[in-house]
């Protein structure tokens, strides 16, 4: 976890069928196993001693939220989820159980706990940044989720994103940009912009509305397709650096690199705020930016290995 994984005050009240001192005497030899890890049994150990931290002293919200995150780490995500929610429910609440619990959340599919865990630590701090980054990525996918209700099966969505776009009931000169453009799918369709299409020669107004009342009547928009990757790449980001000390990084703004006025303004065009989702893109989706040049991926490249962190690769 991060150098600041807490943010909790524990309550002094005690009850009697709690222990502190044993617990508290779990707990660092929990710690002694921790700094051990990745070393031969060292991580199962801690958790057994975290495991009898709890028993000592079930109130304890220091030694809950560390069996937690063993737990998820080893893959025990159901007890994890109950270790984090005891935490959660101790005052006042956990802030890294409560965000650690909606990704576990909405790895499940469950957004609306999610949003729960979530607005709960922002009520709590407004400006958390990490916070509002989940937020936003839970958000997304409870729209597109409640847009998909009957596509939910990958097998069918997947055969709806390779429909040919001859079957639809567009006019010959749509049909004829689109076919210019290579545009052969209803999935290729989702990868381009409104914009995009409008720069195209001989595509006006009239053909974008046509596009954009038949997608709407699918659920669908003009730039789905990006968004819903690029949401996966940040949550794959992620995954990857849960645990490390880059995590706490990704939720750090684009501003820390310093990076120069072309640069800066290069990265706004693709409204890149934060670092997770600057290492999100790709060198080529990064060179595809008007005015991002070779100068300005060398300098992005060079901050970020400095911070190690890395450019998205499409073999990752």
């Amino acid at each position: 976890m991060s150098g600041d994984p807490l943010d909790i005050v524990i309550g002094s009240s005690e009850s009697a069928k709690r222990d502190s001192a044993a617990a508290v005497a779990h707990l660092k030899a929990a710690g002694e196993f921790e700094a051990k890890i990745p070393g031969k049994g060292a991580r199962q150990n801690a958790i057994a001693e975290l495991r009898r931290a709890v028993a000592a002293d079930p109130a304890n919200a220091l030694a809950l939220f560390r069996l937690a995150y063993h737990l998820d780490v080893v893959g025990e995500e159901d007890e994890a989820v109950s270790y984090y929610e005891r935490c959660t429910e101790l005052a006042p609440a956990h802030i890294n159980a409560l965000l650690n619990l909606a990704v576990l959340h909405e790895d499940r599919g469950d957004y609306l706990r999610a949003e729960r865990c979530l607005r709960q630590v922002l009520d709590t701090n407004p400006n958390h940044r990490r916070a509002h980054l989940f937020l936003k990525d839970v958000m997304a996918s409870k729209t597109m989720e409640q847009e998909e209700d009957t596509e939910r099966d990958i097998f069918k969505r997947k055969a709806m994103m390779d429909t040919p776009v001859t079957d639809f009931d567009l006019s010959v000169r749509a049909r004829t940009c689109l076919k210019k453009m290579n545009i052969r799918t209803l999935g290729d369709l989702l990868k381009i912009t409104e914009s995009e299409l409008m720069s195209y020669k001989n595509f006006g107004e009239s053909s974008l509305q046509e596009i954009r009342k038949m997608l709407q009547a699918k659920g669908l928009r003009l730039g789905q397709g990006i968004e819903d990757a690029q949401r996966a790449n940040r949550r794959a980001l992620l995954e990857h650096y849960k645990g490390t000390p880059q995590e706490t990084l990704l939720t750090k703004s684009v501003s820390e690199l310093q990076l120069s006025v072309r640069a800066r303004k290069a990265l706004q065009m693709l409204n890149i705020q934060s670092l997770g989702e600057l290492a999100s893109h790709t060198e080529a989706e990064l060179m595809g930016i008007k005015n991002f040049g070779a100068t300005s991926l060398k300098e992005v490249r060079d901050r970020l290995t400095e911070m190690g962190l890395g450019l998205r690769t499409l073999d990752a």
